[in-house]
């Protein structure tokens, strides 16, 4: 069973999810490593994330290709060469490159590094390993640091799709949640997005705000469903111990979020959304004419995917390390400690997690069920374990029997799925499904999968 899960989890594809620390300010709601710069010295930032990628690459088994290593144009002229080949009546071609399908900028706010930080790490996964011409390449940005000028630049970088942190339509919500843009600059910095990345940006909502209503907000999302391109992703803010919003709610100045109105907001902008043509693939997004993301789809499809930067998080087997078993990796928090362990280990991992069988796959089902919706396709779970189906797992279960009587789960020879009234109640369903799973992983007693 193990080796069927590694070998399962040890694909060619890889996904580097380099991060920028640092941000203008500290919103109110947020609790995320990010530090206020001080005289940032970007060109040591730069050396360091560029050392840090090349090592864990290594690690993760990605060997350099055969023609040696050139750069990011020389590798899509050896892919075109491979395409060719592939293409020809060669029944195999010299080329075997692991992919790498998307990368990734987040943070902080990556928009405030400079292209060359960008284009300097591009340059380091091209010369690693093989970065197609489609690889997906997203860079997290701010309306206030993301002019129309920045954004060319970073599209001349190699990035190819924005994700921008909109989070609000109404100035009075965005100066609560301590944003330092307003709705005119969200609207402006999404236009000029469309313009220079036209059906590859992402934009992000918040919902749930203290005092927030439903038919103000309904109205935000139309408003932007009017300008906005063809990825949607609806954030239920989460009061977090630490932060501003959570100290002004416990101490009363601010209304409790009222989970209720938060629950109705997102039912409502699903169907809004629905409507507008767009396809739910995980909980929060929602894409359209293809758009989906490819660095989220990669974690619900338990890809590898590689923490670059200061408390950066990463998963992956560390095969150049003569390793066999997939670990979660955690890199040190602190930018300046970080640095200082990348320039003498090549790397600043602070914490290694060696997973179990059960936490290998995301751990199944809770990311596979809960966010590679609507369907965990039977396919999809042999080549996880192929001596337990998923009607071994669920299909004796009263509890299951249930949710399917109530029109939350459907359970068939296909696969499982959760039905569009069952995403509404995620949480409880997977109390349910956790506790199946765990009794049959220990009992481990194959049956027959149902007929017809």
């Amino acid at each position: 069973m193990a080796g069927a899960a590694q070998g399962h989890l040890s694909s060619g594809s890889h996904a580097p999810y380099p991060q920028w620390p640092y941000c203008e300010k500290r919103c109110s709601y947020c609790n995320f490593n990010k530090y206020i710069p001080r005289g940032v010295d970007e060109a040591a930032l730069r050396r360091c994330l560029v050392t840090e990628a090349q090592t864990l690459l290594r690690l993760s088994g990605v060997r350099r290709w055969v023609l040696g290593a050139g750069s990011w144009e020389l590798c899509r002229a050896a892919e075109q060469v491979a395409g060719i080949l592939e293409g020809s009546a060669m029944s195999s071609s010299p080329f075997s490159f692991p992919r790498v399908e998307s990368v990734f900028f987040g943070g902080g706010t990556p928009s405030l590094a400079s292209p060359h930080t960008v284009a300097a790490v591009l340059e380091a996964v091209a010369q690693a390993t093989h970065l197609p011409a489609d690889s997906e390449v997203t860079l997290e940005a701010n309306p206030t640091s993301a002019s129309g000028s920045r954004l060319a630049a970073f599209g001349a970088a190699g990035v190819n799709r924005l994700s921008i942190g909109l989070q609000s339509l109404d100035d009075a919500e965005l100066q609560l949640l301590g944003r330092t843009h307003s709705a005119r600059d969200a609207l402006q910095t999404l236009e000029e997005a469309q313009r220079l990345f036209p059906g590859r940006v992402s934009v992000d909502l918040m919902l749930g705000l203290p005092a927030q209503q439903v038919g103000p907000w309904l109205r935000q999302l139309q408003e932007l469903l009017r300008c906005c391109d063809d990825h949607v992703s609806l954030y239920q803010l989460s009061l977090e111990r630490g932060t501003t919003l959570f100290t002004q709610v416990q101490q009363g100045s601010l209304p409790a979020p009222d989970p209720e109105l938060a629950a109705e907001m997102y039912q409502e902008g699903r169907a809004v959304l629905r409507e507008a043509g767009f396809r739910q693939y995980e909980v929060s997004n929602f894409a359209r004419n293809g758009a989906l993301s490819t660095h989220n789809w990669t974690y619900w499809r338990c890809g590898q995917y590689l923490g670059v930067g200061p408390g950066a998080h990463g998963r992956f087997i560390p095969q150049g390390a003569g390793g066999h078993t997939r670990e979660a990796r955690i890199q040190t928090l602190e930018p300046d400690s970080w640095m200082k362990e990348v320039m003498l280990f090549g790397h600043g991992t602070r914490r290694r997690i060696p997973l179990s069988e059960l936490e290998l796959p995301c751990p199944l089902p809770t990311l596979w069920f809960l966010h590679l919706c609507p369907f965990l396709f039977s396919q999809h779970w042999q080549q996880f374990e192929p001596q337990l189906t998923l009607w071994d797992l669920f299909g004796a279960s009263k509890e299951v029997k249930e949710l399917q009587e109530q029109g939350l789960l459907l359970l068939d020879h296909r696969g499982l799925r959760c039905s569009w009234e069952g995403l509404a109640v995620l949480d409880s369903l997977l109390l349910s499904l956790l506790s199946r799973l765990q009794e049959a992983w220990q009992q481990r007693t194959p049956s027959s999968v149902p007929r017809g």
